[in-house]
C-alpha cells in the first residue's frame, strides 16, 4: 500500500488516480498508523515551504515520518513541495526544512538578460538524469513543472537529475531509500508514469 502524505498542500486526487492506473492500493492520509502500516510513502505538495513545515508539525508527522524514511528505510518520494521539504530549509518563509538532503531551496535569480524568463516556471521541461529512477524513461524525458524556488545541492553524489530554465538546478535527487522530484509525474503522461512503476520497484537502497 502506499500512503499518500495529506498534510492541506497538494493535489492528492490525480495522485492517486496514478495508482488507480498501476492498480495498485494507495491511502490519502493524516493518520499516523496509515503512514506506519504502508510500504511505500509519497510526500507530495504544492504551495508555501513555511505553510507546509506548519502543517506537518501541527499534525504531528515530523517525527512519524523520520522513524518510517530514516529509521525504517522505506521507500519514499518527494514531489515538488514534497521535495522541497526535505532539504535543510527554504528562502521561502526562512523555515528549516526535514533536513534529509544537503540541498537548500532558493527562490529562482535571473541576471538582466534573463529577465523575461517566467516565474514560475511552468510547463514540461528536459531532465537530465542518470539515476536508476530514470531507467524506464525515454533517453530525453520531459516531465511537467510548476515552482517558483529551486533547489541547490551541496553533494554531487545526492543529485540524481537537473533541468535548465535560466539556471541549472536540482530537479531530483536521491539518498539511499529517499527520492525526490521537483516535477509532478503525476501530470507528466508516459513519463511519469515510468517513472513511478520504477520507483514502486525500487524496494530498498541495494536494489
Amino acid at each position: 500500500m502506499v500512503a499518500i502524505v495529506d498534510y492541506g498542500l497538494g493535489n492528492l486526487a490525480s495522485l492517486r488516480n496514478l495508482f488507480d492506473r498501476l492498480k495498485l492500493e494507495s491511502s490519502i492520509s493524516s493518520d499516523r498508523e496509515i503512514i506506519q502500516k504502508a510500504k511505500y510513502i509519497i510526500l507530495p505538495g504544492v504551495g508555501h515551504f513555511a505553510h507546509g513545515m506548519k502543517n506537518l508539525g501541527e499534525l504531528g508527522l515530523i517525527e512519524t515520518l523520520n522513524e518510517e524514511v530514516l529509521q525504517k528505510k522505506k521507500p519514499t518520494l518527494g514531489i515538488c513541495l514534497g521535495m522541497q521539504l526535505m532539504t535543510r530549509g527554504s528562502e521561502e518563509g526562512q523555515c528549516e526544512g526535514l533536513g534529509w538532503f544537503n540541498a537548500d531551496t532558493k527562490r529562482f535569480k535571473f541576471d538582466a538578460k534573463q529577465s523575461r524568463l517566467r516565474v514560475p516556471h511552468v510547463g514540461f521541461n528536459n531532465v537530465d538524469g542518470d539515476d536508476k529512477i530514470f531507467s524506464r524513461n525515454s533517453s530525453n524525458p520531459y516531465f511537467y513543472f510548476t515552482h517558483s524556488y529551486c533547489v541547490q545541492s551541496d553533494s554531487p553524489e545526492e543529485i540524481a537529475g537537473e533541468t535548465f530554465h535560466g539556471v541549472k538546478f536540482v530537479s531530483a535527487l536521491r539518498k539511499e531509500n529517499i527520492w525526490g522530484t521537483q516535477f509532478h509525474p503525476e501530470k507528466s503522461h508516459r513519463e511519469g508514469i515510468a517513472l513511478i512503476s520504477e520507483f514502486l520497484e525500487l524496494k530498498n537502497a541495494e536494489n
